[in-house]
């Protein structure tokens, strides 16, 4: 989940992708980009395992099935996946698929064109047809790129890469066959060059194909009326385009159909695959299934404002007679496109499994919108889901910061927090020198930037000595070490603060001089009873004489001092810190007491009391860039 949020935030696209949904393919290309920059490895690499993940996702997403069926072996596979597409589009409406040619050569090897106008994706292919002839046929194939340029045949400027696909033997080896690509040159001789038809037949000897001869009767037993009205949807025309005959419900929606000698491409156009419309280009792609579309003005003028008719079918090669027969249906989704065609399901044959998919599809367009709601309902509550996520954290933060976690937590839980008894703590209080003549002198908003000021630096130092704030009181600010998590150093991280407290406050300036605020501190260790206090606004408080002293610390204190009870004095002895003696002075309700003042830690520097790193020192020389362009071209004249 990291990795993906890292990825799609550097490629600038959206977190959320629809399965139904048709994307661009710049958002693909900038997520393949972003991930070989993560990865460090080319776009060819990448592209391969998204191929290879792609017919995963397939098989897990219920297709695996479906592509099992497309043929009996790897050439038959190819072969139909143009069906398999031209079936998916009735889903994917905006689907922009590509298109395959195999070509079989004579010593027994494969050359597959890829046909497609989405540029720079040619390498998913090699990724998706290893994995199927490696999952689906017990196969080992390679394949590799033989050229790679516009497509001259077809119309339009169209990708057209050519591979060359070898396998690998899975029995004892043969002889090897050293072959050599004629536009390059290059030769293959580490590989074992196998017939790919014959070795992958032997997996499925018990294939009906493969096992008798077909019967032909002499002649054919159809009348002409009979073909015309069997299969209504049905063109044949010779090497010149010439219309020979056609189905009865054709004629009915392309009337011109039915002039004798009309060219078949004066009424329609090749959309898929496409290509010229010549015989020539058609033979070429004779395994494709062809998509016509009617052209607008031969339509009856009625029909003109509806949707152009498509047909959608095989076309048959005729030998003895050189004409190609175009057998087909029309390519409806529904029963709305059906009605927009002003057809009806009666127009199409009984045996065309087209009545029945039209009737399916309309089904599985229902399910598909109905998946849709559902994905987007998801979404909705997964974004929902992440802010409130986002809110609860904040909401969290915020409880964190009043009261200590644990206490927050079971707060939270409905549990009833039990005060707790600490044997020892330390406990700081501060306050600002002649705060109540500067509240005077000031205007309220002053006071509150200078104390918002002061504050925001002490709270961040609280965070670097891992100490815990108990509560503010005007310019009364009170920490304490060793609650509510008891630690055995609550007196050497107290004093680090008060210290780091000290350098923070002569960055506050005092808003009636000009000058830098002085601050006064007391320190006191001793036990201490802590506990929830209240219900409305619970708040976790310190019960004590530990308390009291430690405030008499303060109010006793002098400027810019850090003023320390006898046993604050003797918790920090030996600890590195620079303690001097007060004196005995009168302390409030407690009487004479001997004080001591804390001047510094003799083992830590100023930046590492303030918690802010430590800076190296650049040497004499123009600018910083210089000196890291110095240690690059020092390192690689090194290397």
């Amino acid at each position: 989940e990291e990795t993906w949020e890292k990825l799609r935030t550097q490629a600038e696209v959206q977190d959320t992708f629809m399965t139904y949904t048709v994307y661009d393919d710049v958002i693909t290309l900038k997520l393949i980009q972003e991930a070989c920059k993560i990865l460090n490895v080319s776009e060819d690499v990448v592209l391969k395992l998204l191929g290879e993940y792609f017919f995963t996702f397939c098989k897990m997403s219920g297709y695996d099935r479906m592509l099992q069926t497309l043929g009996g072996n790897l050439t038959e596979f190819i072969e139909n996946l143009d069906a398999l597409h031209s079936y998916l589009a009735l889903s994917y409406q905006e689907m922009n698929a590509p298109s395959f040619r195999v070509e079989k050569r004579t010593d027994g090897t494969m050359l597959l064109h890829y046909y497609s106008d989405r540029r720079g994706l040619c390498h998913i292919v090699p990724g998706i047809i290893e994995s199927v002839a490696r999952d689906f046929f017990n196969s080992e194939v390679t394949m590799e790129i033989l050229t790679q340029n516009e497509e001259k045949e077809r119309t339009g400027k169209k990708e057209h890469v050519i591979f060359l696909v070898l396998q690998k033997a899975k029995r004892p080896k043969r002889k090897t066959k050293k072959t050599t690509n004629p536009e390059s040159g290059d030769s293959h001789k580490d590989k074992e060059v196998l017939p790919l038809i014959p070795h992958v037949c032997l997996f499925f000897a018990g294939n009906l194909s493969h096992t008798f001869d077909p019967v032909y009767p002499e002649r054919l037993w159809v009348e002409e009326r009979t073909f015309c009205n069997a299969f209504p949807f049905h063109i044949v025309f010779d090497e010149e385009l010439r219309i020979k005959q056609a189905g009865v419900n054709i004629q009915k929606f392309v009337p011109g159909l039915r002039q004798p000698g009309s060219r078949v491409d004066k009424y329609f156009t090749v959309v898929h695959p496409q290509v010229t419309f010549t015989i020539f280009s058609i033979r070429t792609f004779i395994n494709s299934q062809f998509v016509l579309r009617a052209h607008r003005e031969m339509l009856p003028d009625s029909w003109r404002n509806q949707p152009m008719l498509k047909l959608r079918g095989q076309m048959i090669w005729m030998e003895s007679i050189q004409c190609m027969m175009y057998l087909c249906s029309p390519k409806l989704r529904s029963l709305e496109e059906l009605e927009e065609q002003k057809m009806h399901i009666s127009d199409i044959a009984q045996h065309d499994t087209t009545r029945d998919l039209i009737l399916l599809n309309q089904l599985r367009l229902a399910e598909i919108e109905l998946s849709n709601q559902l994905e987007r309902k998801k979404e909705e509550l997964r974004i929902l889901s992440k802010n409130l996520e986002a809110e609860k954290k904040k909401t969290e933060t915020l409880l964190y910061a009043m009261l200590p976690k644990h206490v927050a937590n079971l707060l939270k839980e409905g549990k009833k927090v039990e005060a707790g008894e600490f044997n020892s703590c330390t406990i700081l209080f501060s306050d600002i020198v002649t705060f109540t003549n500067i509240c005077s002198a000031c205007e309220p908003i002053q006071i509150v930037n200078m104390l918002n000021s002061m504050y925001s630096k002490f709270d961040r130092l609280t965070s670097v000595h891992n100490v815990y704030k108990v509560e503010t009181i005007g310019d009364a600010y009170m920490v304490v070490g060793g609650v509510p998590v008891p630690i055995a150093s609550h007196a050497k991280r107290v004093a680090n603060f008060a210290l780091g407290m000290r350098t923070a406050a002569r960055e506050v300036m005092n808003p009636v001089t000009g000058e830098p605020i002085q601050i006064r501190v007391g320190i006191h260790t001793g036990p201490v009873l802590a506990g929830v206090v209240g219900e409305k606004m619970p708040r976790y408080c310190l019960f004590g004489d530990t308390v009291n002293t430690a405030s008499r610390m303060e109010s006793h204190g002098l400027p810019n001092k850090i003023h320390l009870s006898p046993t604050a004095f003797r918790a920090l002895q030996n600890q590195g810190f620079e303690i001097v003696e007060r004196g005995e002075i009168e302390v409030k309700g407690k009487g004479k007491m001997t004080t001591y003042i804390l001047r510094q830690n003799l083992y830590a520097t100023e930046n590492e009391i303030m918690g802010r790193a430590e800076k190296t020192p650049l040497p004499p020389t123009h600018t910083s860039h210089t000196y890291i362009l110095a240690l690059g071209l020092k390192s690689m004249s090194s290397n």
